[in-house]
């Protein structure tokens, strides 16, 4: 194999990439290649959330082996009850609702850091009853409050610039933002370093709880940040929104090529992965799979992606 498509087999958002023109192939050619710009419209539209979530799972994970964050469901829902809250349909309250919600992912990241670092709760234990706590505050909240996004923030999410939804450009600054802070900045470097081997990194004068903290913090902050807009995009909050979170922020973060026992990250490829769930669960959709069988292809197919990936990726040392 030449050398060149060595390289590219070897990066980490091939498999993601290619995954996902396989499967639009599929269903253009299932529709008689009608539909096929607004299939691709519609995963930008709907994907932007999966990769916003998983870009904050991608730092918690890229930081080192075992690091996660369960409680990401729960923390979409408090957010997008807080904001919507303070916002009551009414535009004057969108930079108050904002703020409200993106503190509560900035808390809810200290909080997670504090059970995980301080009390040294395994990090899946710790974020899994934290989100249980968070949404027994969701559902009291949910009760009394009059939740509705601003209509400024209902358009954001679904307007478009040149055929672009406005809410995915905004998320791509925002991603290009975080690859520039993981390959520019001190900070990614500490990232990569406390996922390679974090007593080499605090050997080597990395503050390895602090750059933990920020990780964990960071994850919630994007996680609140896609409740808040999500919230926008459907029209108002749901006690249950967040559900789908859980399990495709895990998915596409290691699809898309970020290493579960840490030290690598890509942002890139998470994109791809999102943007290749969303289109394989159109597909599935389109050729009417029934539900529990649509579950065993998609599980097949993610499997696929991993192992091809795995076999092609080079192995750290």
């Amino acid at each position: 194999m030449p050398l060149a498509i060595r390289r590219l087999v070897a990066q980490p958002s091939f498999y993601a990439t290619a995954g996902a023109v396989l499967v639009w192939l599929v269903i253009v050619a299932h529709s008689h290649g009608v539909g096929g710009g607004a299939v691709i419209s519609g995963a930008l539209n709907y994907s932007v959330f999966f990769a916003l979530v998983g870009v904050g799972q991608m730092l918690v994970m890229a930081s080192g082996a075992g690091n996660i964050d369960l409680s990401i469901p729960a923390n979409i829902t408090l957010a997008a009850y807080l904001s919507s809250g303070q916002m009551q349909g009414a535009n004057a309250g969108m930079a108050a609702g904002f703020a409200i919600g993106l503190l509560s992912g900035v808390i809810i990241g200290l909080a997670n850091a504090l059970l995980i670092l301080a009390l040294r709760i395994p990090p899946m234990v710790a974020t899994l009853a934290s989100g249980l706590v968070i949404e027994s505050f969701c559902f009291a909240y949910s009760r009394v409050s009059v939740a509705k996004p601003a209509p400024l923030l209902v358009s954001f999410t679904t307007q478009r610039l040149a055929g672009i939804p406005l809410v995915v450009i905004a998320a791509i600054v925002a991603s290009a933002a975080v690859i520039a802070v993981l390959k520019r900045s001190l900070f990614g470097r500490h990232i990569f370093a406390c996922g390679q081997n974090m007593t080499a990194a605090w050997l080597a004068g990395v503050n390895v709880r602090r750059t933990r903290v920020f990780a964990y913090v960071a994850c919630s902050t994007f996680a609140a940040l896609a409740g808040i807009l999500f919230a926008g995009f459907t029209g108002g909050p749901s006690l249950n929104m967040g559900s789908e979170f859980l399990l495709s922020s895990i998915a596409v973060v290691v699809i898309g090529g970020t290493n579960v026992a840490g030290g690598q990250a890509s942002v890139v490829g998470t994109w791809s992965a999102s943007i290749f769930l969303f289109l394989l669960l159109t597909m599935l959709n389109v050729f009417q799979v029934d539900p529990g069988l649509k579950n065993v292809i998609t599980g097949a197919l993610i499997i696929a992606v991993l192992a091809l990936g795995k076999a092609n990726r080079p192995q750290a040392q």
